[in-house]
């Protein structure tokens, strides 16, 4: 479990075998790298493919909490879990948002 303050966020990152935000309180916001950033509401569940870059924090007047489930790499598998990438932007963190259907 994932407690976000107001305005905060991830940096960009990605997961081997993909990972699964189930948001618990608050309004998520996902954001991918064709610009589009999802908002999630309580109750809601957001996928990300493996591989896929994306961030993930909370709206600017809104503490979010999430839980963030990602499955392990097999044993023989050398890839990292997570990689980590640059910081989210402040225009990235502000593109216009849409409602979850991912």
């Amino acid at each position: 479990m994932v407690r976000f303050a107001p305005g905060a966020r991830t940096a960009w990152h990605h997961h081997a075998v993909g990972q699964t935000l189930h948001v618990v309180a608050g309004t998520a916001l996902i954001g991918t790298r064709d610009g589009t950033v999802y908002a999630a509401r309580p109750g809601e569940t957001v996928t990300c493919p493996p591989s896929e870059e994306h961030w993930h924090g909370a709206t600017e007047d809104n503490f979010m909490q999430h839980l963030a489930l990602w499955d392990a790499t097999a044993p023989d598998d050398e890839r990292p879990e997570t990689t980590w990438l640059e910081h989210v932007t402040d225009e990235q963190y502000n593109a216009t948002r849409t409602r979850s259907s991912h």
